[in-house]
């Protein structure tokens, strides 16, 4: 808009009557005052040596709108193909061997993909009932063909590989790439699948959670030192990809639509629901026997327990009842352990919880965890320390009660915290069609810029570096003289000789469950906090924080373990229950 230019235009608005004009991008006429536009448009002769050329008229015309980049064809599973490829390759850079990768869960989700029938069968769902591609149509830029292929040039334990290739990898049917109908924009997705994924039944359909179980079936099929617990921490730190990982998709993998619907979760992985998932997906998947759980195995409770016992700062004198507690109860058998889903019916052990019920149990045989009778076992101990500084310490439950409080305050208080700042919203903003594209990335841009303000005002301190990757989330030294490590302390203060054994002081035990549920309950028994022990609560959720479980399932757990201890007293119990009801008919 030159003013100088329409100075030459001297006629009155027919609106307003005023002399003052301006010229538009197209090179017309507009007054100033209202803002009429006329027909009128400035004539300017070429200068150009150009013969019988006139220009009448200057316009800049408008800006060609911009196609949408459109991106290469791609399916739903090939998206989840690309999250257990990088949470793969999360799990190597943590100590876990490629064999994991190229071999066992490469075999599991192929054969996942044929038990779907997405691919590797003769009819996949993806050329149900549409008009498929010509094959030189296929763009072939998709994840099938790229480096995180999970589908070719590979072997792996011939139980296995024995299901999964039932067809030749010569005749085996990748799915035909067709882009489905689309009803209108707020239902189309970028992947050409999207829109009836989101529909689908019938099928055990993939979601974020269930990557999750995939590699803890993996781990457990390799036996690695990585327990389930520990999984879902290293989620929950972003060591493994989990929240946003498609922000990790390649560029010409475009997510819009339903696919925000699919890739996208707003919630941490809980134990309980993605425990339920490996179940179901062992069970759909027909795995046979897993590897057997021995002695040497990382997820023998033996060892587990001695890995739990230095987390929570026990001595170590207590491993011999762990082992003994282990043995008695018959949950460290090889049948017991291993995981058969065909001949168990899916049920499997909770290793690391197994472990944890087994010290809880410990702890209530020697000191009862009744309020009183480890307070007086405390107290003699605390007494001998005092006169004898120079003699191994004799392990004071009081003494511990109050270095592990403080350190546990302190690390839920963290934990919180870090769980109240994380930024749930990714970097890589996601839209349900092209017409919120500008509005999505426009409030992104904002809430950035507003982030870079308030953490310049408020956070003024140095961020905290992040630590390296542990399966202690507790460090006990000896060297640390802020907190007392008591893995050196005695047990000798609560036990006793007898002949030729040695027995605990405290000769008594309390039941974690009188009664257990019904058969068709869906819990085992209940937990009323009010109806136990400070002490025992205390461990309860020291223990059930250290895993990322809720506290009844703790509590549920000790009390199924006890049930194979003490038969003979639930037998008892139901002896007299029965003669009860017979005295009342």
């Amino acid at each position: 808009m030159d003013l100088e230019e329409a100075k030459e235009f001297r006629e009155r608005c027919i609106k307003c009557a005023a002399v003052s004009w301006g010229l538009t991008d197209e090179g017309k006429y507009y007054c100033i005052s209202c803002h009429n536009v006329t027909e009128r448009s400035k004539e300017v002769l070429s200068t150009e040596p150009i013969p019988n050329t006139k220009i009448k008229a200057i316009n800049r015309g408008l800006r060609k709108k911009k196609k949408p980049e459109k991106g290469w064809d791609w399916y739903v599973c090939e998206g989840f193909q690309h999250i257990l490829c990088q949470q793969a390759e999360a799990l190597k850079t943590l100590g876990i061997g490629p064999e994991l990768k190229n071999q066992v869960l490469h075999i599991f989700w192929k054969r996942y993909l044929q038990k779907s029938k997405q691919a590797y069968c003769e009819n996949p769902v993806y050329t149900r009932g549409r008009k498929a591609l010509e094959s030189g149509d296929n763009p072939g830029h998709s994840a099938w063909d790229s480096e995180p292929e999970l589908l070719s040039g590979f072997s792996g334990p011939s139980a296995l590989e024995s299901g999964a290739e039932s067809q030749p990898d010569g005749h085996t049917r990748k799915p035909v790439r067709s882009r489905p109908s689309q009803s209108g924009m707020y239902f189309c997705s970028g992947s050409l699948d999207g829109t009836e994924y989101s529909l689908r039944k019938g099928i055990m359909k993939m979601a974020v959670p269930r990557t999750l179980a995939f590699c803890y079936l993996s781990l457990l099929w390799q036996r690695e030192t990585v327990t389930f617990s520990d999984l879902l921490r290293f989620v929950e730190e972003g060591r493994i990809p989990y929240i946003n990982a498609f922000e990790h998709f390649p560029e010409d993998m475009k997510l819009y639509g339903r696919d925000k619907g699919i890739f996208t979760i707003e919630s941490w992985p809980t134990y309980e629901d993605i425990y339920k998932k490996v179940i179901e997906l062992a069970v759909f998947l027909d795995l046979p026997r897993f590897p057997d759980i021995t002695e040497d195995s990382y997820f023998h409770p033996n060892i587990l327990c001695m890995k739990y016992l230095m987390e929570v700062n026990l001595p170590d004198e207590m491993n011999d009842f762990t082992c003994q507690v282990v043995k008695m109860a018959g949950i460290g058998e090889v049948g017991f352990l291993t995981f058969d889903p065909i001949g168990k019916k899916g049920q499997t052990v909770k290793y690391d919880v197994q472990a944890m019920a087994v010290i809880v149990i410990v702890l209530k045989l020697l000191f009862l965890l009744d309020d009183s009778v480890e307070w007086t076992l405390s107290t003699v101990a605390e007494r001998y320390n005092e006169e004898n500084k120079e003699d191994k310490p004799w392990f004071d439950f009081r003494k511990w009660y109050q270095v592990m409080k403080k350190s546990f305050d302190e690390k839920k208080q963290q934990w919180e915290e870090a769980r109240a700042k994380y930024v749930w919203k990714s970097e890589k903003p996601l839209f349900y069609s092209s017409i919120d594209k500008s509005v999505v990335y426009k409030r992104r841009e904002m809430v950035v810029n507003l982030q870079k303000q308030f953490s310049a005002l408020v956070d003024s301190a140095p961020t905290v570096a992040k630590k390296s990757p542990s399966s202690f989330q507790f460090n006990w030294t000896e060297e640390d003289t802020d907190r007392t490590c008591f893995h050196g302390h005695s047990l000798q203060g609560i036990l006793q000789k007898k002949g030729q054994s040695v027995i605990t002081k405290n000769l008594l035990y309390w039941l974690s469950t009188q009664k257990f549920c019904k058969s068709y309950c869906k819990h085992v028994t209940t937990y009323e906090e009010s109806n136990f022990s400070l002490s025992y609560q205390f461990i309860l959720k020291l223990f059930s924080f250290l895993l990322r479980i809720k506290t009844y399932s703790l509590h549920e757990e000790v009390s199924l373990i006890e049930k194979r201890l003490f038969k003979k007293r639930y037998s008892e119990g139901k002896k007299k229950s029965s003669g009860s009801k017979k005295v009342k008919k």
